[in-house]
């Protein structure tokens, strides 16, 4: 959807990147690596960004090296967003819109590679960095097949995900005896997108998505 309103994948990818981490910066290989796009393509977009005042140019960043970034640029030169852009607020409420859309598909996914009895959003997807994970989903799911889409998600929402994956005796037995990780999770502020378990689990729960 977003693709079809800005007309470029990268751009999207980019700005998606930016919005989930506005306070770091990022070079211009750094970036090819995490949205997956041409180096080319990349510093067009930056360089459309920067002129619309949504990104800044940011002084080099001591605790990196990078020797063959600074070779081909002659200086390693980084991009943060700048949220003291006029467009800043609309652009992440739109993208945050955005995000529901793409969870939603999400769930949807997992759901055709195996069988989900719960599967819940914390941390980063709250704002909760108490959390020691972003993602907690119990059920019987193909690893080698959950991997792959967990990584494509990455993508979509913009940064790396930190989850949990847990067989149904094994979240069982954890709950059964209070085990210190899983009620860390379930005590915890989180976006509930499948839960098919017999008792409910954690009064902070925020049902956004079901199927």
């Amino acid at each position: 959807m977003l693709e079809h309103l800005f007309g470029s994948k990268t751009r999207v990818r980019m700005l998606r990147l930016f919005l989930s981490n506005p306070s770091e910066s990022y070079f211009v290989r750094e970036l090819t690596r995490r949205v997956d796009a041409q180096i080319n393509a990349v510093r067009h977009e930056l360089d459309n960004l920067v002129e619309m005042g949504l990104l800044e140019v940011v002084d080099s960043d001591e605790n990196r090296d990078d020797e063959e970034e600074t070779i081909m640029t002659g200086g390693r030169k980084y991009f943060r967003l700048n949220t003291a852009a006029h467009l800043y607020p609309e652009l992440k409420a739109l993208f945050d819109k955005s995000r529901i859309v793409v969870e939603k598909d999400f769930v949807k996914r997992i759901a055709q590679i195996g069988q989900v009895q719960y599967l819940a959003l914390t941390g980063f997807f709250v704002s909760d960095d108490t959390v020691n994970t972003d993602m907690l989903l119990v059920g019987k799911i193909n690893k080698e097949k959950f991997v792959p889409l967990v990584r494509q998600f990455e993508q979509e929402v913009g940064r790396e995900i930190n989850f949990t994956l847990m067989s149904p005796q094994e979240f069982k037995y954890r709950r059964d005896v209070t085990d210190r990780f899983l009620y860390g999770i379930l005590e915890s502020r989180k976006i509930v997108l499948i839960d098919m378990v017999s008792e409910r689990v954690g009064d902070a729960a925020l049902v956004r998505i079901s199927l």
